[in-house]
C-alpha cells in the first residue's frame, strides 16, 4: 500500500466588519453578532504521513506560535482522529502569513485548515457538517476559517449564517507590535461596561445592505467593533495608528476583532498602497498588509 501524498490547505484571514457583544453568559462567553468576512491573507497548513503527531511552523513569528498539543492545528487532528477511532500520526507544516495574536483568527485558521488537510490525508470523507462541528468545538472562530466569504456569527460566533456580498472590498491592515489576548481584551470589555445595560447583540441592517450592494462607501459608515474601546484601553498606542491610516484617507478605521491588528476599510487598490505607505512610514505598526475581500475558505490546493 503506497504512503499517501502530502495534503496543503490554504485557508484565509478574517475581519470583523462588525462585533455586537452581549453581557456575559454564565459558561463565562459572550452573546456575539459577528459579522465575518475572510480576506486574501493566508496560512497554508501541511498535512504528511508520520508516526507520531508533529507540528513545525515557518513565517512571520512562527517563535510565537506554540508547536504543542495546545496549537489548534494539532488539536484539530487529535479530535478527528479520535472521532474516526484512529491514531493522529500526522506532521503538520504551517505556512503562517496571517499575524500571530492579531485579532485575524490566524490560530483558528490553522484548525481549519489542518483538520481539512488531515480529512483528506486520511481519505475519511467527512461531510461539511461534520467538520463544522468538530470545527465549533475548536473555537469560536474556526467555523468560519473552515467556510469563508462572508457570514453572521451568533451564540459565541461559531452558528454561521452565510451573507451575500455584491462587489470586492480593499482593506490594509496593520499589524502591531506584540499581541493582545482575546480572554484579556473580553475581561477588559467585562470591566468597562460594568453596571452598564447591554442590549441583545444584534446585526445592523445598514451593514448588511452594504455587503450585500458591496457600497463600500455605505459600508465605511457602518462598521463597527464593540471591543475596540477595551483594546484601546489595553493598548493605547493603537489609538495612533488609527489615526495615521484615516488621515491617510482610508474610508474608515477599526480594530480587528480583539486586536491589536487594526484594519482600515479603502476605495481601491490605488487608496490601498498609499494608506499602506503612509502607516508605515509613520511609524505606530510594525508591517502594513494590503488585501481584499470576500476570500474562499479552507481549500485543498492541487498537488
Amino acid at each position: 500500500m503506497s504512503t499517501p501524498r502530502p495534503v496543503t490547505v490554504r485557508v484565509p484571514a478574517k475581519v470583523n466588519v462588525q462585533l455586537a457583544v452581549g453581557a456575559a453568559r454564565p459558561d463565562g462567553f459572550h452573546d456575539l453578532a459577528n459579522v465575518f468576512l475572510a480576506v486574501s491573507l493566508y496560512d497554508e497548513v501541511t498535512a504528511t504521513p508520520a508516526s507520531e503527531l508533529t507540528v513545525t511552523c515557518e513565517g512571520p513569528d512562527a517563535d510565537k506560535v506554540p508547536l504543542d498539543r495546545t496549537n489548534l492545528a494539532a488539536r484539530a487532528a487529535e479530535l478527528l482522529a479520535a472521532r474516526h477511532g484512529i491514531s493522529p500520526d500526522v506532521h503538520l507544516h504551517i505556512a503562517k502569513d496571517i499575524p500571530v495574536a492579531g485579532g485575524m483568527a490566524g490560530g483558528s485558521a490553522d484548525g481549519a485548515g489542518a483538520l481539512l488537510a488531515c480529512d483528506a490525508l486520511w481519505g475519511l470523507g467527512s461531510t461539511r457538517d461534520a467538520l463544522l462541528e468538530i470545527c465549533a468545538e475548536l473555537g469560536s472562530d474556526v467555523p468560519f476559517s473552515l467556510v469563508g466569504g462572508a457570514a453572521l456569527g451568533t451564540g459565541r460566533g461559531e452558528k454561521l449564517t452565510a451573507l451575500p456580498v455584491g462587489g470586492t472590498f480593499h482593506w490594509v491592515f496593520a499589524v502591531a507590535d506584540g499581541g493582545l489576548s482575546t480572554p484579556t481584551v473580553f475581561g477588559e470589555f467585562d470591566r468597562l461596561t460594568e453596571g452598564v445595560e447591554i442590549p441583545e447583540p444584534a446585526a445592523s441592517p445598514d451593514l448588511l445592505d452594504a455587503l450585500r450592494t458591496g457600497d463600500t462607501s455605505a459600508l465605511a459608515g457602518a462598521l463597527a467593533n464593540d471591543l475596540q474601546a477595551a483594546a484601546l484601553a489595553l493598548r493605547p498606542s493603537l489609538a495612533a495608528t488609527l489615526a495615521a491610516g484615516t488621515e491617510a484617507g482610508a474610508l474608515a478605521a477599526l480594530v480587528s476583532g480583539s486586536g491589536p491588528t487594526t484594519a482600515f476599510l479603502v476605495k481601491d487598490v490605488e487608496a490601498g498602497r498609499a494608506v499602506a505607505a503612509a502607516l508605515t512610514a509613520s511609524g505606530t505598526c510594525r508591517a502594513a498588509r494590503v488585501a481584499t475581500s470576500p476570500a474562499p475558505g479552507a481549500t485543498v490546493l492541487p498537488t
